[in-house]
């Protein structure tokens, strides 16, 4: 049952998005674009992370008093980053990281 939850949420989750195809004009923006870029980028890999030791089908609640408190406290990752990284690995939508990563 495990193997077919974890395939099935692979199945939905969807990639970062792919950033613009026009630099911008300002250097210091496409600076900027740049790094943002990288922080979510990170932070769907984390999601994924997350994913992997406590599944979907978890609740936040529920993932945080299990594994994923342990988890975040040795990667140096906060806990509200960390849950915030799932529900951002699971859909790509950058609003889910708005007020803790980005």
């Amino acid at each position: 049952m495990h193997a077919v939850v974890r395939q099935a949420v692979r199945d939905v989750r969807t990639a970062p998005p792919q950033p613009p195809a026009d630099p911008p004009a300002d250097p210091a923006l496409a600076v900027l674009r740049a790094v943002v870029d990288d922080l979510a980028a990170s932070a769907h890999a984390i999601g994924e992370l997350m994913f992997e030791v406590a599944p979907a089908y978890l609740s936040d609640t529920d993932a945080a008093h299990g594994v994923l408190a342990l988890l975040c406290e040795q990667i140096g990752e906060s806990l509200e980053h960390g849950l915030a990284a799932r529900p951002y690995a699971m859909s790509g939508d950058r609003r889910a990281l708005h007020g803790t990563v980005l």
